[in-house]
């Protein structure tokens, strides 16, 4: 029997369907596209162009396997990682403002708990259920494990315990009701931030997924990443905890610590070097640029650096900015007001100007002397300040009615605050990064 051959043919990665097709019309016969054949690497990867083969030398982030092994680990850095809660009901389970998420879920908790009663006292159970349940999308949002615990019989109540706070896009925090009824999957995150107090201690290194067309990028939280934080987030706690809270165990395993020790013939190396050292790695240019193709297709690996210690103190600082940038200076921008109107801090949606120096917050202010070098600081296809201008504005989800307004009453100039603070994240976070030693990889 003859083995068979897989050929292709490379087209634009961001061409749609459409495009693809209307490409491929163009020639007489299929026999005339440009194909070639190509072979799996040892991972039965076939799509291979840019892979770099040392990749798979290097110490392995996490993996699959070993997430779910108990005991001892070996072959890698982090025992357990997660993705992002997912809650499919953003504009219901999220909210600038904690009484309004509340607010919304009691509406939504009352709504399911009647249909739950009619269910109950329904004779005739064998029926589908999308003819049963209401369609009010003011009221309640469906979801199909929802409609699973109606089914089941589970009652909901609400918890005002569960009104955590989470980093939903980069540098934007809101309010998430984080509950396993509510919440179509919370992943790994009730033994990663279990209550409120682990998130005083712990801190999670989040990055976008593999596979996704976005440019490579990570950011660090210690609140609860949404799924889509980073792009389908991939995430790697330095702690993990029992549901309650309690027995606190490092996650980075023994066996890191020893291969790093050795390797650097340093036994002073702890665990939190180590999760420092692979957030700046994670970060550096060239690794980025080298291992492009590689990081679209699995999780990271990590090489070993000619030193170890200038990434680990590089790494602890862009922690300490971007874990607590809400504590960072504000970098100092000139305010244009409008004389002729009050003063005003409030925003409905900014704007950026063409040349990216200055922001119009609102009819009042316009904040003026933005660095170029701001935009530098990618964090996917925007940078951190866009994230900020593009989520920091009023909205009205039309489904349910639901508005999420990111003005604070008793913080008014939170935002303008916010904006500087950023921007002075952004600029030394260039600078770490640009100061970050070779990593004494081959050049391309």
């Amino acid at each position: 029997m003859r083995k068979a051959k897989i050929y292709y043919a490379r087209m634009d990665e961001f061409w749609r369907k459409e495009q693809k097709l209307s490409c491929l019309e163009k020639f007489e016969s299929l026999q005339d596209v440009d194909w070639q054949e190509i072979q799996p690497n040892t991972k039965y990867v076939w799509l291979t162009e840019g892979f770099e083969d040392d990749f798979v030398s290097f110490i392995a982030l996490g993996s699959r396997e070993t997430k779910a092994l108990k005991g001892d680990v070996t072959d890698c850095i982090f025992k357990i990682f997660s993705n992002g809660v997912k809650t499919n009901r953003d504009s219901w389970a999220y909210n600038f403002v904690s009484k309004d998420l509340a607010l919304n879920i009691q509406r939504m908790i009352s709504t399911y708990n009647e249909q739950l009663i009619q269910w109950q006292q329904k004779e005739n159970k064998n029926i589908n259920i999308d003819d049963f349940i209401t369609n009010d999308d003011t009221k309640l949002s469906w979801s199909g494990d929802l409609k699973e615990h109606l089914k089941r019989g589970v009652c909901v109540k609400f918890n005002p315990e569960k009104l955590r706070r989470s980093l939903y896009r980069p540098f934007v925090v809101s309010w998430l009701y984080f509950d396993r009824h509510l919440n179509n999957r919370r992943y790994q995150f009730p033994y990663i931030f279990p209550t409120e107090e682990t998130e005083r201690e712990n801190q999670v290194i989040c990055f976008s997924y593999f596979g996704i067309t976005k440019p490579f990028h990570c950011v660090i939280t210690h609140s609860l990443p949404d799924f889509h934080l980073t792009g389908d987030s991939l995430c790697f706690s330095f702690y993990i905890y029992e549901k309650e809270g309690n027995n606190r165990q490092e996650n980075i395993t023994d066996w890191a610590l020893e291969q790093f020790q050795t390797h650097y013939q340093d036994p002073k190396i702890t665990k939190w070097d180590i999760f420092h050292y692979t957030y700046a790695l994670l970060h550096h240019p060239h690794y980025r640029q080298r291992y492009a193709a590689n990081l679209k297709r699995e999780l990271p690996r990590i090489p070993f650096a000619p030193e170890f210690h200038p990434f680990a103190i590089a790494g602890k600082r862009l922690t300490e900015i971007h874990v607590n940038y809400e504590q960072q200076p504000e970098y100092r921008l000139k305010h244009i007001e409008n004389k002729d109107l009050p003063i005003d801090w409030r925003v409905e949606k900014m704007r950026l100007s063409k040349d990216k120096t200055q922001i119009k917050y609102n009819d009042f202010l316009t904040l003026t002397g933005i660095p170029l070098e701001t935009f530098e600081y990618k964090l996917g296809n925007r940078s951190a300040l866009d994230w900020i201008i593009d989520q920091y504005q009023v909205s009205n989800d039309k489904r349910s009615g639901i508005t999420n307004d990111p003005n604070r009453l008793d913080d008014e100039e939170y935002i303008v605050r916010l904006i500087k603070q950023v921007i002075t994240v952004s600029l030394e976070t260039v600078k770490i990064v640009k100061s970050l030693p070779d990593l004494g990889l081959p050049k391309d």
